[in-house]
């Protein structure tokens, strides 16, 4: 039992220990944003990324100055918000991570609401190989619909 105690709490240690902060969580939480903004408006403005994270435009301000720093984004202050390559890249990324949690989700017969929740709150958090992996699952599912047909009538 000790052991097997033991391995949680390394486990857990190491999770907390990993590259994928909460910081970075939330910046790409903005990628997303502005990208989504950008694809369905044309454009991206401070306030309409204060309304849609819930945040207060100030703070808005903060992580774009970030971004920007971090060549994620071209920012000038009450101009336009575009990404840059990079910024893109990460959007992009973040954006087929949740198409294949939801994917996934809708497979198992979890409503849409849940399941668009759930993939919201662990987007970011997997590793690119479980990625590939749940990726290669879902091939291999939707080849075989008996098997989640037989799963749903469980």
């Amino acid at each position: 039992m000790k052991a097997k105690n033991s391995r949680r709490l390394d486990s857990i240690k190491a999770a907390h220990r990993s590259e994928r902060s909460q910081s970075s969580s939330r910046m790409e939480d903005y990628l997303e944003v502005i990208s989504e903004l950008v694809e369905l408006k044309g454009y991206a403005t401070t306030l309409d990324i204060s309304r849609y994270m819930e945040v207060s435009a100030p703070s808005v301000t903060k992580m774009l100055q970030r971004l920007d720093e971090g060549g994620f984004l071209e920012y000038e202050k009450y101009h336009g918000i575009n990404l840059t390559e990079k910024g893109s890249r990460i959007a992009d990324g973040i954006r087929q991570k949740h198409g294949i949690l939801l994917e996934f989700f809708e497979i198992l017969g979890v409503g849409y609401e849940t399941a668009n929740r759930d993939a919201e709150g662990i987007e970011h958090h997997l590793d690119p190989k479980t990625i590939k992996q749940l990726r290669k699952f879902i091939t291999f599912l939707r080849a075989n619909p008996k098997i989640v047909e037989n799963f749903r009538n469980l």
